[in-house]
């Protein structure tokens, strides 16, 4: 199985669920995520992720276009997760695309913490949203092999 996630930037929402995606789901299931204006990763998406043993310090913000274009033509799912913007369009009649709205985190309002509380908030949203998207289609690790892999941090 082949998912996309997609937002605006590929800094914070879709890096956070590719990283959490490739945490849950099995390893028949390819992952990646992408932005129609990419930036950079984000750092407290970073921290976010760190805090729950997953390591996004290696990703970067890419468009469609950089992705492997086999995996794009075999795309099983495309999910945006974009809330007030405009989300990123991808035509791909045989991919099901899913819209799950999660608000920016990356706003530059509030102290450090404040900042850092929103990624986690939007983080926590994600796992819980991967938990049900994997469970709804038994494409979840095992609980064993998850913990295998928690343990190597």
């Amino acid at each position: 199985m082949n998912i996309l996630f997609m937002c605006v930037a590929n800094s914070a929402r879709s890096q956070m669920a590719e990283g959490i995606a490739r945490d849950i789901l099995d390893n028949h299931t390819v992952v990646q995520s992408a932005g129609s204006h990419p930036t950079q990763v984000n750092p407290l998406a970073v921290t976010a992720l760190d805090e729950i043993g997953i390591d996004i310090s290696k990703h970067s913000s890419k468009t469609v276009e950089q992705i492997n274009s086999n995996f794009l033509e075999n795309l099983d799912f495309i999910i945006t997760l974009c809330d007030e913007e405009v989300c990123p369009v991808l035509n791909n009649p045989y991919a099901q695309k899913l819209h799950w709205p999660f608000p920016d985190p990356a706003i530059q309002v509030g102290t450090d913490e404040e900042q850092l509380d929103r990624f986690r908030a939007v983080r926590n949203g994600l796992r819980e949203r991967i938990m049900t998207f994997a469970n709804a289609r038994s494409i979840e690790k095992s609980s064993s092999s998850r913990e295998t892999q928690a343990s190597l941090f």
